[in-house]
């Protein structure tokens, strides 16, 4: 629709709202405000009875290798470094292999762990030790091979720039339990991811509903503080002044962002106080700390771990972290372990922490990458002999664990084939995973829907199934 076909619309609407006894900014005014109160699920409300309330989305930036992690294939062994099956790179297209590459065995022991018996690594020993909370999916798969349209692919359901991420299409529909904090936070560890700031965009959704990134040092939100010597009255005698304006102008044009500039305005003076509580782990006990790994001032996984059981504890309803450098083409004897040993205590830690506090049956936890890596080595050569090769991006292919919430405890879900390349049972796509993700939290995938451009939008697109044997 052209912009002046839109403001000839918005008016229509507005003037016949007005006509009833209800303008247009009242009502978006009043549904926006709605979903920041406390208690109350607004948005859409849920289409049927929610297992999870929550989510911690801890998202592995650049891809582990499932084959070393979650996967164990032993067939690869008597094979490592000979040339691959020519099936394996007949019509198919690698982002960084070339010519024949050869078989790569993982060198990393897999143990049985707790009654489920889940196969884990030696390099993840302390998730290893809730191994029973966990269900690990083997046979995911995706549409995309290279790292931003795969990350675009995994949280907004498309493979390029400019959809709602899963945070923002959860907040529309469930809206917020704390009017202090936003319902959708952001955590780093590490440079930002290849799709940046567009993974929790709330593209063409209300902004109100995009992700508000905190940071683990320093100002916690940017320009959230007041300048010096300015007071907290004074602040409030601005923002109320601006307030008046904003409304006014809303009841006039009637533009939805108006609503979420208002709201935000208060939201964020709000913030002021419950933030820095919030980001202050010094509150917390030393055996807490201890859990963790965490150190209070200190930028790190395991810190932003601890931090999210302290956002979902005060009713954010969406925490994602991303940890970056799981990008190993190269040295992944060194540079794997090393990765394993930044996330491995805090995400165990995590789990505990949650079922302790009575709060993983209703928080749902996701780990996990864009995609997997191949079980051909990737050289510096192509196809020849290196010292210290890596793996390629693997899109047909990966893993994938998720705890609480209504999954399935203890499981082990799909199956890759004997080397690891393809899917031999109960393949899960990424749209089947965002289906479940939205089924658990009480939502039809396929009825929350906004519409835009003359048609309706889903975080599944088009297709997607809510896998059932994942549910608990």
């Amino acid at each position: 629709m052209h912009p002046a076909e839109a403001h000839l619309h918005a008016t229509t609407r507005r003037t016949f709202l007005g006509q009833t006894g209800l303008g247009f900014g009242a009502l978006a005014l009043s549904q926006l405000l709605a979903r920041a109160a406390p208690g109350v699920a607004g948005g859409l409300a849920t289409h049927h009875a929610p297992r999870a309330k929550r989510v911690i989305y801890l998202h592995m930036v650049g891809a582990p290798s499932q084959l070393d992690l979650f996967d164990p294939k032993p067939a690869l062994a008597p094979l490592d470094g000979q040339p691959c099956p020519d099936s394996f790179i007949r019509g198919k297209r690698f982002a960084f292999l070339r010519g024949h590459p050869t078989i790569a065995a993982s060198r990393y022991a897999f143990s049985r762990h707790g009654r489920s018996g889940a196969e884990i690594s030696e390099l993840l020993p302390h998730l290893a030790g809730v191994a029973d909370e966990i269900a690990i999916v083997r046979s995911l798969h995706t549409d995309e091979f290279n790292h931003a349209p795969a990350q675009l692919m995994l949280h907004t359901g498309f493979g390029r720039p400019g959809r709602p991420g899963a945070g923002s299409w959860i907040t529309y529909g469930l809206g917020s339990e704390n009017a202090d904090l936003p319902a959708y936070v952001v955590l780093q560890s590490g440079p930002l991811a290849g799709a940046g700031t567009q993974l929790w965009s709330s593209g063409f959704l209300p902004s109100v509903h995009q992700g508000v990134q905190f940071r683990t040092s320093g100002e916690p939100v940017l320009f959230l503080e007041n300048p010096r010597h300015v007071r907290r009255e004074d602040r409030r005698q601005v923002l109320d002044a601006i307030g008046a304006l904003n409304q006014a102008h809303l009841a006039d044009v009637g533009d939805p962002e108006i609503a979420t500039r208002i709201a935000q305005y208060e939201l964020a003076f709000r913030m002021q106080t419950a933030v820095p509580e919030l980001m202050d782990l010094s509150r917390e006990s030393p055996a807490t700390l201890e859990l963790y790994g965490a150190e209070p001032g200190r930028a790190s996984f395991a810190n932003n771990c601890l931090l999210a059981r302290r956002l979902v504890e005060r009713g954010v309803r969406l925490v994602q972290l991303y940890d970056a450098d799981w990008d190993h083409h190269n040295n992944l004897a060194t540079r794997l372990p090393a990765k394993c040993r930044d996330v491995d205590r805090g995400m165990a830690a995590l789990i505990r922490d949650l079922r302790q506090r009575g709060l993983l049956d209703d928080t749902l936890v996701i780990w996990g990458g864009e995609f997997g890596r191949t079980p051909m080595a990737q050289t510096d050569t192509g196809a020849g002999v290196a010292t210290k090769p890596g793996r390629d991006h693997h899109k047909e292919a990966f893993t994938m664990w998720l705890a609480g919430g209504g999954v399935k405890p203890g499981l082990s879900y799909g199956l890759t084939d004997e080397l690891g390349y393809g899917i031999a049972r109960d393949p899960v796509h990424i749209h089947d995973l965002n289906a479940t993700l939205l089924h658990l939290l009480g939502l039809d995938h396929e009825r929350l829907t906004f519409r835009y451009q003359g048609r309706d939008y889903r975080l599944t697109d088009v297709h997607g199934h809510v896998v059932r044997g994942l549910l608990a």
